[in-house]
């Protein structure tokens, strides 16, 4: 199989989906490996150091399209991308199809085997390849979150964990999951209030038992969102649903209740966002404010951490890639229910649930 590692060159996107080490052992698995020059310089990666591992580099991504039978990436391709893409050709990274239509056509035009990180399943249930990522966005997500409290950044001029004889920040956090008690460790950490809200009792259970002492559970249900709204300083919004468009949470309406300067993350903007007002930002620009409410939107915050997140991704997804190559797409999803979910789409036709639940006009299997 010749593999096919090409430069990311969404904005601000300074990821690279294949460690030098990846490269090695997929060339010991007998594929070749075809390396964008320059895509691992941003997350501290030299070419020097995969050819030293045995990929060939190249210097023009087209050559990489036009020859690599499996494409690995960190995020969906572009247009221009999918534009040199066809259908005997397998690409493995995050889509996140659910929430663009112009992705989903764009891919199901080409014909491609979409193999997606987000819907990848182990034997338990979870997604070992969203994980790692959901992980460091949830960290993030505090981080960020507690600068633009601050008066420049347009916040209401809080230090999110106070000092004596001030309160400290009220921080809510909509979902449980990785992201969400990733970023409740954090925010506990640097001493705010947090709530943690989630539907999963069993999951509330646990995180009453492993939390610290300034984090409270309460059961996510839409009065008591509204109500801890009010209160809040910093919103993490951080809900899942697993290939499909992220439900909507927090309307407009309830921002008008919302205290002036407070900032809502919404870190499930890749999926579409958990507030009707989000829309993508980048990290050039990573907010806006409706309604005195700053939103901080960006859709791949992990990549402002490039060496962490590459070093964290590829972690995870190595040994998926190997199987990828050695099998095939059609091979790779017949292992079991867990790598089938990952297939999104298949000649021109999507096959998994919860994207074709977005788009029931979209062809599919």
């Amino acid at each position: 199989m010749i593999v096919g590692v090409p430069r990311e060159i969404k904005v601000d996107e300074y990821r690279v989906a294949l460690l030098p080490v990846g490269a090695e052992l997929l060339g010991r698995d007998g594929n070749t490996v075809l390396f964008e020059r320059g895509a691992g310089a941003a997350s501290g990666f030299s070419d020097t150091a995969y050819e030293a591992a045995g990929a060939k580099i190249i210097d023009d991504a087209a050559q990489i399209f036009a020859e690599a039978g499996l494409i690995i990436k960190v995020k969906e391709p572009l247009p221009q991308e999918i534009a040199k893409l066809g259908p005997d050709q397998t690409v493995f990274t995050y889509f996140h199809f659910a929430a663009s239509r112009e992705l989903t056509e764009g891919c199901l035009g080409s014909g491609i085997t979409a193999v997606a990180y987000e819907t990848l399943q182990d034997p338990s249930g979870r997604l070992p390849l969203l994980a790692p990522m959901s992980e460091v966005a949830g960290k993030m997500s505090i981080q960020e979150g507690a600068k633009h409290l601050e008066r420049p950044m347009g916040g209401r001029g809080i230090l999110l964990g106070g000092v004596a004889g001030v309160e400290p920040a009220n921080v809510l956090i909509l979902g449980g999951g990785v992201a969400g008690s990733a970023a409740a460790r954090v925010a506990a950490g640097m001493g705010a209030n947090v709530i943690i809200m989630d539907i999963d009792l069993n999951r509330l259970r646990y995180l009453e038992e492993v939390m610290p002492a300034n984090v409270t559970t309460i059961y996510s249900d839409p009065h008591a969102i509204e109500r801890h709204l009010m209160l809040a300083d910093l919103v993490v919004g951080a809900v899942l649903t697993p290939g499909g468009r992220a439900p909507i949470l927090i309307s407009k309406d309830s921002l008008t209740r919302m205290k002036n300067g407070a900032v809502v993350v919404d870190v499930c903007i890749d999926q579409g966002g958990c507030m009707e007002t989000s829309r993508p930002t980048t990290h050039g620009e990573p907010t806006y404010v409706i309604e005195g409410v700053v939103h901080y939107c960006v859709g791949n915050m992990p990549g402002a951490v490039a060496r962490t997140s590459t070093q964290a991704l590829c972690n995870a997804t190595l040994p998926y890639a190997r199987q990828l190559a050695r099998l095939g797409g059609e091979g790779f999803a017949a292992q079991n229910d867990g790598c089938a979910a990952a297939v999104n789409m298949r000649d021109g036709k999507i096959v998994n649930k919860a994207v074709s639940g977005a788009f029931p006009d979209l062809p599919k299997a």
